[in-house]
């Protein structure tokens, strides 16, 4: 294990200068790379692309947004009833995004991101080998049928998508040096479906997930480290849902390490509040092939040694990270976050 530390990706803090000093200074010695925080529009993680991708757009209707509250419009949904829903015209066989490599503001922020990451590194507030870590939900984590509703809209809008995403890596690939560079894949929908919440038997099958993250993982040049983030889902509340056992959580991670073609640097792997053997006991089956394994383990902090403890019974060797990001956590809350990863450091062994 390089590294002990992995940063998801979100902390809700206004800028990613105040991110990349509080946390990075604090936690760059234990970290492969640094996120910037997932800072203003992304904080939402996927619903922000309801209003700046989807409503609007030429091929697409509006069905529903969220209600307002006290006449005031609210762009993001705060329960799943009160999500966007849309359909795509009539006649439109596919959807497709302009102003590729900018459409979706990945690369705008990355590089911007970036040149704070550089200047606190030279200045020695980050370590000399940390990388800038960007990271990007999986393609059927974006679009869903929680958002769209027509039959047959998820095999027309995605295609697109995927287009739009590729192009943003490009571009973050082309401006950014490769050797300071690292790109997570965020997968949450994409867990949840292959564990049993999936709405349609299509949805349910592994490979409906594999196939854009093995097409996209050949933009991300070899000098790039990728990582994998699995996820439950925190939208209405942590865990959005709780599987008995990490099986199809780890049949997936296998999946994907193996559709990427390629090296695989990490893969968090969510873990749950329990100590039930069972749950961890498909660890084991984990087929890492050289990647780093962290797993988000840090909460519930009285009961953290008692979990990891069980999990070393069949994965002896891991890193250790948050079950998700922080973008719907409280500001006020970090400090007790970042305090929490320390500590966590120290209870499993890796200081």
């Amino acid at each position: 294990m390089s590294n002990k530390l992995l940063l998801v990706g979100s902390v809700p803090l206004d800028t990613a200068e105040e991110v990349m000093n509080q946390f990075g200074g604090a936690l760059g010695p234990y970290l492969p790379a640094m996120p910037d925080g997932e800072v203003g529009e992304r904080r939402s993680w996927v619903n922000r692309f309801c209003y700046l991708l989807f409503n609007g757009h030429a091929d697409i209707e509006t069905l529903k947004r969220p209600k307002p509250v006290d006449g005031v419009e609210q762009l993001l949904p705060r329960t799943r009833e009160d999500s966007w829903n849309f359909r795509v015209r009539p006649g439109v066989e596919r959807v497709r995004f302009g102003n590729p490599g900018t459409r979706l503001g990945y690369a705008r922020d990355a590089v911007a991101s970036y040149f704070v990451f550089k200047t606190l590194r030279e200045k020695g507030i980050l370590p000399a080998d940390l990388r800038f870590q960007i990271s990007i939900p999986m393609v059927n984590s974006v679009v869903r049928s929680l958002y769209f509703v027509g039959p047959g809209d998820l095999e027309r809008v995605r295609p697109g998508f995927e287009d739009a995403l590729a192009a943003e890596i490009d571009v973050i690939c082309a401006h950014i040096p490769h050797q300071d560079l690292a790109i997570q894949w965020d997968c949450a929908y994409e867990v949840q479906a292959v564990s049993g919440a999936a709405p349609t038997p299509q949805e349910a099958k592994i490979e409906t997930h594999t196939a854009p993250i093995a097409r996209l993982s050949r933009h991300v040049p070899a000098g790039v480290q990728l990582g994998f983030h699995l996820c439950f889902g925190t939208f209405g509340g942590w865990p959005a849902f709780a599987p008995e056992t990490l099986g199809p959580t780890i049949d997936f991670a296998n999946a994907a390490i193996e559709a990427t073609g390629r090296r695989v640097d990490w893969v968090h792997i969510p873990t749950l509040d329990t100590t039930n053997d069972a749950f961890y006991a498909p660890l084991a089956k984990l087929a890492t092939n050289g990647a780093d394994v962290y797993l988000g383990a840090i909460h519930s902090m009285p009961t953290l040694a008692a979990r990891l403890a069980v999990a070393r019974k069949y994965l002896p060797r891991f890193g250790i990270a948050a079950y998700c990001g922080f973008g719907r956590t409280p500001p006020d809350q970090m400090p007790q976050i970042l305090a929490d990863h320390l500590a966590a450091v120290k209870i499993a062994g890796l200081a």
